[in-house]
């Protein structure tokens, strides 16, 4: 069995075990530890020691806290809140970059949702707090579990699994790009926060994606992942409509995660990047989530899914947008330069 067959069948174990934890101790929207908890499986690697997780759970607890008292300032100085928020995010992802920290997109998920529940109702902060911590610690768990049952070969002497660090120049310009991407919809939430934390998440997402992605391949990666996302979601949601209950959700989930990390790990040839397909899973988390907490309520489901999904695509046009012009500025500028200095 090789490290990608493993791999696969460790991201589908974890997320049918974080599925279990999440929603059969009923935690708080458990879609998002879910997410999370993806995140920490496709970490390239081996799994986070539990004294290290349990690090990385008081790292985040303490940027939650800076979240809680960025509330405030959002609500009497709006313009000075999000400009801080701004600087804020644009850091978290160079030091992100420069030390190649897959944990990045947690802390920027903590950091956005915080404040944007806090401003919508105090008693929200401490559900979507404890639903962040949770998913970590799901995550630390399940990454470890999975790793235990399909554990990788030890690597040979010499040889280093770790991608190259990503330069100083590049890690500024990426952040810059993801900041931009995140920003606008973080503005938008504060203005509608029931309507758009599902969309903070996404956006998150996508900005993490768009760092990898150049001007000319942005539209399909951003765009087409989204909708691939949608319509995974749609076949789970047929499957689970035809016999409702916990295992079931677990299974087609797992059969949802398999699928998609033969193509994440490279198991199956794909015409479409790992990326691509991560963020596919995570929309589909997403979507799945939500929709499951509409039907519980007696809401109308599809409709709401529409929403979401109509959503998605525009802050996704809106990341491939964004890419474009920055990447055609860039360009520009560089041209400019030759010439004013050839």
């Amino acid at each position: 069995m090789t490290r990608a067959d493993k791999a696969a069948l460790r991201l589908a174990i974890g997320l049918f075990l974080a599925v279990l934890l999440a929603y059969g101790l009923m935690l708080p929207v458990p879609f998002v530890v879910c997410l999370l908890a993806v995140m920490m499986l496709c970490k390239p690697g081996p799994p986070l020691p539990m004294l290290k997780g349990f690090v990385v759970a008081v790292l985040l607890g303490a940027l939650l806290v800076g979240g809680v008292l960025m509330v405030p300032l959002l609500q009497h100085y709006a313009l000075s809140g999000v400009m801080l928020t701004g600087a804020v995010l644009y850091a978290l992802f160079f030091f992100g970059l420069r030390s190649a920290n897959p944990l990045t997109m947690v802390l920027v998920v903590s950091f956005t949702l915080v404040p944007v529940a806090g401003v919508a109702e105090q008693a929200l902060v401490t559900v979507i707090s404890v639903a962040l911590v949770a998913g970590v610690l799901v995550g630390v768990v399940v990454n470890g579990v999975s790793h235990a049952f399909f554990p990788d070969p030890p690597e040979l002497p010499g040889r280093s699994a770790k991608p190259p660090p990503v330069g100083r120049e590049a890690a500024s310009w990426i952040a810059l790009r993801a900041t931009l991407i995140v920003l606008p919809v973080f503005v938008l939430a504060l203005s509608n926060p029931s309507f758009y934390l599902a969309a903070i998440m996404k956006t998150v997402a996508l900005a993490q994606q768009a760092g990898s992605a150049r001007a000319r391949s942005a539209g399909q990666e951003l765009v087409g992942s989204t909708l691939m996302g949608a319509w995974m979601a749609v076949l789970v949601w047929f499957g689970l409509s035809a016999w409702p209950n916990l295992w079931m959700l677990m299974l087609w989930v797992t059969g949802a995660a398999l699928w998609s990390g033969a193509r994440i790990f490279g198991v199956r040839a794909s015409a479409f990047s790992p990326s691509f397909w991560s963020n596919a899973l995570m929309t589909m988390l997403i979507l799945l989530g939500p929709a499951i907490e509409d039907s519980a309520s007696g809401k109308d489901v599809w409709q709401a899914s529409a929403s979401r999904v109509a959503l998605f695509v525009g802050v996704s046009l809106y990341a491939w947008a964004t890419v474009w012009a920055l990447e055609r500025w860039r360009a520009s500028r560089s041209e400019a330069l030759f010439f004013r200095h050839g």
